[in-house]
């Protein structure tokens, strides 16, 4: 099994070595690792450009925004299994790959997911969230839940089978994705209790109160989009089980 993990980046100069040192670490074989970037006006490119022996593809042009640039990926890679890593996330160990490729193919999976870990910029040691994607059913979508998206693992074929990501959405394109695949049930997918992923917090989907409302909103859209019922009250309900994942150390 031939498995691709999809960077997007942009002015990502202090995090990206770490990202693609983690993703060549890991113990899998068969791993192709496409890096897709926005026209960085930072180090970024020249950072790449040095660990070009490390990627299959790299692409550095202007976008429209992150799901364009996912999509990109999305039309490069060739492996069985599809992943996307951003470029200030790690993976927690270097047989993340190898033990997600034996989990879906012993188990014939269409979609395997695991936790992350949180921590703040210059604290990598200090985790201060863990994101249980146990929580994710496809019938809480319209309460808001999903699995964590770098700690996601989806076969190819079911990217050719329900297509890519809505370039109009800015902040939940990833979730409008996931609302349209597994509300049809008819995706065979399994939960692991497993940090896999270590992500630092300050993206587009953790980046305060008001990214909090936008991604919000998209959500209404994207269950709308999709026939799923949801309102403001199921959305922000899950904030209160959000709480119990932080650690106050």
């Amino acid at each position: 099994m031939k498995l691709t993990v999809i960077t997007v980046c942009y002015n990502s100069e202090a995090t990206i070595q770490k990202t693609i040192d983690s993703v060549a670490s890991q113990t899998w074989p068969t791993i192709e690792h496409i890096v897709i970037d926005g026209a960085s006006r930072d180090a970024t490119v020249s950072i790449i450009q040095r660990n070009a022996g490390r990627i299959a593809h790299f692409v550095s042009e202007p976008d429209t925004g992150v799901y364009q640039a996912m999509n990109k990926g999305l039309k490069l890679a060739t492996g069985d299994v599809i992943a996307f890593l951003n470029s200030d996330d790690v993976y927690s160990h270097p047989q993340v790959l190898e033990d997600v490729s034996r989990t879906m193919q012993e188990l014939s999976l269409d979609a395997l997911y695991g936790d992350v870990e949180f921590f703040r910029a210059g604290s990598p040691d200090k985790v201060v969230r863990t994101y249980n994607s146990g929580r994710f059913t496809p019938q809480r979508i319209g309460w808001g839940w999903m699995p964590a998206h770098p700690a996601l693992f989806i076969r190819r074929a079911v990217y050719e089978r329900y297509g890519y990501f809505r370039e109009d959405f800015k902040i939940a394109g990833d979730y409008e994705f996931v609302a349209r695949v597994f509300k049809s049930g008819q995706i065979k997918s399994r939960h692991l209790a497993q940090v896999w992923v270590r992500m630092q917090i300050g993206g587009l989907s953790t980046a305060g109160l008001g990214a909090t409302y936008r991604l919000n909103k998209e959500i209404l859209r994207a269950c709308s989009i999709n026939g799923i019922s949801t309102n403001w009250l199921k959305l922000l309900s899950k904030y209160f089980f959000k709480i119990t994942e932080l650690f106050y150390v």
